[in-house]
């Protein structure tokens, strides 16, 4: 039975969850990382928030963890490239406080323009100065958007409600979504030209890192009013007070900075800044969601192998994984016997999809195929890892497809280069059973079984009868025989289930049969 560990306050919702689908479930918040790393080599899972950090140390502390789920978005707290290395799954909940986050950037929004924080002290400090807080209207302003995906478009959405014109600087915004959603897609220049209004919506890079600086605050209009709920850094702190000293920026309204928490910072104390401390998920509603959430998508994980929101690795829904069963198995085996009969340096590996698998998510089995090919050779590799360890090593993976199917309905190849040569493998899917249908360009029909002898041969008689009588010697039982050959005369090859495992000696005597050229001893 999988063990998870909640190692932050997640709440009751979780570990109802975990109970649910047979997960045992250990809650232990507030745990030093001395004392996290002595116990977390006993779970499959860890469940946290922001406060427990997921460092390289405690990741090698835990041979048994399989998934690292994080309740919320940000995943500053973990090592992911360190989690990758390890193979361990890293999942976050994008989706479970997106309307809490965008509702918070609305209320900063209405609060800067009016000035209601600063109205609220005042007043409550027995002062009655109406007329020092004079605000802004919302309603027929442009409010540019930096970021528009998931909290994004809830924001421009609600926007829109207050009658705003709304504009959007985002890479990956498409014209067609754009177009849906009623937002003007601009370059980020025309954006801090045009804008009265600017909120921030991207994750923290090396893209977006100090995208409003001094140069981009300076290209703003006169005036500008900006909002981050989004992640500190995205604005540099030094050039923002610049620019509202200046009276470049009349009003800021942040609920996240450079260094949390914020309890000393240069923006503190301006009038203009309306500050909260980082509450863009801190509403009931989104705490149970996202609790739930990563729950239930670790839970599937440990039990199904369903990846949902993975930021290290494909995900593949609870149905893709239905399907993409057999063909994860196809992939394995076609990139494991590569790996086995590659005797010197990878140099590349081509993966070729045909026909109908083409239509399926083939991430996930781009991914299986390069665990199959690598773990002859290194250690501790899966589907996680194995895309980063192929890098690592210089590994050149192209992957291409081509929907028109040929001989068969759906196929895969895997091509691999090294030092000396290139060898290809095809397989296809025959009632849900993988096999085998090419080798090296010679046509054969096998499914690979957990013991096979790989025999390259010159196409003559009797390498039939020699393999058959040097097994029978050892008293090894063959399961399966499958030849092949591209013409009469040439090389073929064989491929040769047996029930046992040849011992060295018997491995001898196939090798030296005169029309033998090469025997591996293959396991799957």
């Amino acid at each position: 039975m999988p063990k998870v560990l909640i190692s932050d306050k997640l709440g009751p919702q979780a570990v109802e969850v975990f109970e649910k689908n047979n997960i045992t479930v250990d809650v232990k918040p507030g745990l030093s990382p001395q004392e996290l790393a002595a116990i977390i080599g006993g779970y499959d899972g860890l469940a946290i928030r922001s406060a427990t950090r997921v460092t390289a140390e405690i990741l090698n502390a835990a041979p048994n963890l399989r998934v690292v789920g994080r309740a919320g978005i940000g995943v500053d707290n973990v090592d992911i490239p360190a989690a990758t290395a390890r193979g361990v799954v890293v999942m976050n909940t994008p989706f479970g406080n997106s309307v809490t986050t965008a509702e918070h950037t609305i209320s900063l929004l209405m609060s800067m323009a009016r000035q209601v924080p600063q109205a609220n002290a005042s007043t409550h400090a027995g002062k009655w100065e109406k007329n020092r807080f004079m605000g802004v209207e919302l309603y027929a302003k442009t409010l540019g958007l930096i970021g528009c995906g998931n909290i994004g478009s809830i924001v421009a959405d609600r926007a829109q409600g207050l009658k705003m014109k709304v504009i959007a600087y985002d890479p990956f915004l498409s014209p067609e979504r754009a177009r849906d959603m009623n937002v003007e897609k601009v370059e980020l220049d025309d954006l801090l030209k045009r804008a009265d209004f600017i909120t921030l919506h991207t994750p923290l890079n090396d893209a977006t890192r100090n995208i409003l600086d001094k140069d981009a605050l300076a290209k703003c209009r006169r005036g500008v009013r900006i909002v981050n709920c989004a992640r500190g850094g995205l604005i540099h702190e030094a050039d923002l007070k610049e620019a509202i000293e200046s009276g470049q920026v009349a009003g800021v309204a942040l609920d996240v900075f450079e260094e949390e928490p914020a309890k000393d910072n240069i923006l503190f104390g301006l009038e203009q800044v309306v500050c909260t401390p980082h509450l863009g998920a801190s509403t009931t509603e989104a705490q149970e969601n996202v609790a739930i959430q990563v729950a239930e998508q670790m839970s599937d994980f440990l039990n199904k192998g369903t990846v949902t929101n993975a930021i290290n690795m494909p995900s593949v829904t609870a149905e893709e994984a239905t399907k993409l069963g057999p063909y994860l198995l196809l992939a394995e085996q076609l990139g494991s016997f590569a790996g086995q009969l590659t005797e010197s340096g990878l140099k590349a590996v081509t993966i070729e999809y045909e026909g109908a698998v083409c239509e399926m998510n083939t991430k996930p089995l781009t991914a299986v195929a390069l665990m199959g090919l690598l773990r002859p050779v290194v250690d501790n590799v899966n589907m996680v890892n194995a895309p980063a360890v192929a890098k690592e090593r210089d590994i050149d993976v192209r992957v291409t497809s081509r929907q028109e199917s040929g001989d068969y309905q759906s196929l895969i190849r895997v091509t691999v280069k090294t030092e000396k040569r290139s060898r290809s493998i095809a397989g296809t899917l025959f009632g849900g059973t993988p096999r085998v249908v090419e080798l090296h360009g010679v046509l054969l029909e096998a499914t690979l079984g957990a013991h096979m002898l790989y025999i390259h041969n010159e196409d003559k008689p009797g390498l039939i009868g020699g393999v058959g009588q040097i097994l029978g010697d050892a008293k090894i039982n063959i399961a399966n025989f499958h030849l092949g050959r591209n013409r009469e005369h040439s090389d073929a090859v064989a491929l040769v289930e047996v029930d046992d495992v040849p011992d060295k000696k018997t491995l001898e005597k196939l090798k030296a049969l005169p029309v033998v050229k090469q025997v591996r001893l293959l396991g799957f």
